[in-house]
């Protein structure tokens, strides 16, 4: 068995774990990376950039195909032609080149990576099996970054015809039929994009309504389009299993059969927190996530947890910015975890993005304004031909502290920055409303949102 030692083991790859390994580096830190599959962990290897390529290719499809029934604007296509095989390789390409590009930034910053399944011994070492056989490591200080999976349902075990998100991003042959169990954001992201690409989807959701976790008004222009999009959503309603073609589903007392060539389970994601040997260093537990303090200490000394395994949310930016603190951590920084914005962003259509509390959340800490501004009073939007939505802002009752912010409406992804730099900062409305926001833009909506805040909006 071959041995090394290093001043600091990061066990997984992904976003989390690179970027502290990288960071590690960059600070002179002696330091290992055990990843079992590709670079990138999950986000990039078969989540979020995928899923983003095949939401890019099926939104220009369906662009060009609705053209040739609907002109818009004077233009008018002939049709479109979708070829998934070409779709598929084009975006196993972008995660290549990714997945490459973390490596050789971890090389950059002279980070030996091992690849192989590791299996912790005790805090302080591992041992992993490599094709060259096994490679025991030990580290001075340990930080668990091994993520997360999507949950498996006992009556939709996946195989066959039942796909969970990742096997969904690699299918050989778009299903005529489609069932999505579970109306969460991965769920309605995939399925609006399946839809696009002319596959008949029907959402199957338990609770009473899409994207549980956002308030209604926030919600509503998704699901008008969803409709718009001919997919059926069911509400309060059970996946209770599936037999040939037929997902049978229980709601207001009957079994309803959805026909389904496909069934796709979107119910979430649980930690890895139980495997490669985790268990047996019996560490704090809230739930199934390994607990942590705010500086991603675990309960063993000398051992650190960031990304998926530690809890909600489960976001891939929130485990770099761990992963970052960790490295300077190590590195004998004065660090904590003192962010006031986490950014969340539903990529359907229309795209989804909240930082800091929603109005019932801001409500119960005392008086609130709320103004909002639609999109169908911005000209961007309008000569865009896509103004649906709004951005809403929510502040104290003086305004004098911006306790929230968000927008549904397209391309309001890109608005999570600004939004998250303004709570960062702790602008108010007054800031908010000086600062000059380019002429046409869609931007311009969080400005009149927060004049109307003010009761001085121009535009409305």
């Amino acid at each position: 068995m071959n041995e090394i030692s290093c001043k600091l083991l990061v066990v997984g790859g992904g976003p989390g774990g690179y970027v502290c390994a990288i960071r590690a580096g960059q600070l002179g830190i002696d330091t290992v990376l055990v990843e079992e599959e590709a670079l990138g962990g999950t986000c990039l290897t078969v989540g979020c950039i995928p899923s983003k390529a095949l939401i890019h290719v099926a939104e220009e499809f369906h662009r060009i195909a609705q053209a040739a029934r609907n002109p818009v604007a004077g233009v008018r296509s002939l049709g479109a032609r979708f070829d998934l095989s070409e779709a598929m390789t084009w975006k196993d390409g972008i995660v290549s080149q990714l997945s490459s590009g973390v490596g050789a930034l971890l090389r950059k910053a002279k980070v030996r990576v091992i690849k192989g399944r590791g299996t912790f011994r005790d805090g302080k070492t591992l041992v992993v099996a490599t094709p060259d056989g096994e490679q025991f490591i030990r580290a001075e200080t340990v930080v668990i970054a091994t993520g997360s999976e999507p949950v498996e349902l006992p009556s939709l075990p996946f195989g066959g015809p039942v796909l969970s998100s990742t096997a969904a991003l690699s299918l050989d042959a778009l299903p005529a039929t489609l069932a999505v169990v579970g109306g969460g954001y991965i769920g309605l992201e995939l399925g609006m994009a399946f839809a696009k690409l002319g596959t008949t989807v029907t959402i199957v959701e338990a609770g009473p309504r899409i994207l549980p976790a956002w308030d209604e008004d926030l919600t509503m222009p998704v699901l008008q389009n969803l409709r718009r999009l001919g997919i059926a959503v069911m509400f309060n309603a059970k996946a209770e299993g599936y037999a040939d073609g037929i997902l049978s589903v229980a709601q207001a007392g009957s079994i309803e059969e959805v026909a389904s060539e496909r069934v796709l389970v979107t119910v979430g994601r649980r930690p890895r927190s139980r495997m490669a040997g985790i268990a047996d260093l019996d560490l704090a537990m809230d739930g199934n996530f390994l607990h942590i303090d705010a500086r991603c200490h675990t309960s063993m000394s000398g051992v650190f947890a960031i990304g998926d395994v530690t809890g909600e949310p489960m976001l891939a930016h929130r485990a770099m910015a761990q992963g970052e603190m960790v490295a300077e951590i190590v590195a004998g920084h004065r660090r904590h975890w003192d962010h006031r914005a986490m950014p969340a962003v539903c990529f359907t259509d229309p795209e989804v993005v909240s930082v800091g509390l929603l109005p019932d959340q801001a409500a119960a800490r005392g008086a609130t304004t709320t103004a909002s501004f639609p999109f169908a009073a911005n000209g961007k939007s309008l000569s865009d031909h896509r103004a649906e939505g709004f951005v809403r802002v929510i502040s104290d009752a003086e305004g004098r502290e911006i306790l929230g912010i968000q927008a549904v409406g397209s391309g309001v992804a890109e608005f999570a920055g600004e939004f998250a730099l303004a709570l960062e900062m702790g602008a108010t409305l007054q800031d908010i409303a000086a600062t000059i926001h380019a002429h046409p833009t869609r931007g311009e909506a969080f400005h009149e949102a927060s004049l109307r805040a003010l009761g001085r909006a121009l535009h409305l």
